[in-house]
């Protein structure tokens, strides 16, 4: 059993575009823009939906978007959405990129929200 939840939504910006979008999305969406140096590719989008990170991604790739799913248990989680039909793309660190039917993709993460809200917000699997 192990149980997971929609941690992000995540829009991907050619990296030449991403300040304007990051820009335009902020603006749009009257949201603050949160910066952390450890992680310079995202670019955050304050409060936009609560207990829903919201960022723009630098990518050497399309704009589009994608979605992040958090789990307490990685490997569980990527076999229960490719058992739903979505296929393999790449790993990058604890990531797992996939891409589900209509090819749209979703990364399945580790944990990253507070403890606390992903205890109480997590759908149970079994």
């Amino acid at each position: 059993m192990h149980r997971s939840r929609l941690y992000a939504l995540i829009i991907d910006a050619p990296q030449e575009s991403a300040g304007e979008v990051t820009a335009f999305w902020s603006a749009a969406l009257g949201a603050e823009i949160r910066t952390d140096p450890s992680e310079p590719e995202f670019t955050g989008l304050a409060d936009v939906v609560p207990g829903l990170v919201t960022a723009v991604q630098a990518v050497d790739d399309a704009p589009r978007h994608h979605l992040d799913i958090e789990t307490d248990d990685v490997p569980a989680e990527v076999e229960r959405l490719r058992g739903l039909g979505a296929a393999p793309v790449s790993r990058w660190q604890d990531c797992h990129v996939l891409r589900a039917p209509g090819g749209h993709l979703v990364c399945v993460i580790p944990v990253a929200s507070d403890p606390e809200l992903f205890a109480s917000t997590a759908t149970r699997w079994p």
